[in-house]
């Protein structure tokens, strides 16, 4: 068990060793590109999840204002039988 454990460490920690050599190679046009692309790929998920919020806050808006309409009218009836 404890050689499996250690050869898994071994790959992972090879694996990590490659990207980080790689990540020493790129380009500084390189890193500029892939940084502009990671910036668009946040503001696009963050335009999503605005999206959403304010669409849940619609629909959240909606049910209050329907939940009052229909609290007005029921009060409007008691008081009709009172």
């Amino acid at each position: 068990m404890k050689r499996i454990a250690a050869f898994m460490l071994l790959v992972v920690l090879s694996f990590a060793g490659a990207m980080s050599a790689h990540a020493q190679r790129m380009s500084p046009e390189e890193n500029a590109r892939q940084s502009r692309k990671a910036d668009k790929k946040q503001e696009k998920y963050l335009k999503k999840a605005n999206k959403k919020q304010r669409k849940a806050m619609k629909k959240y808006q909606k049910s209050q204002r329907k939940a009052t309409k229909k609290a007005n009218k029921q009060l409007k009836q008691r008081q009709r039988r009172g």
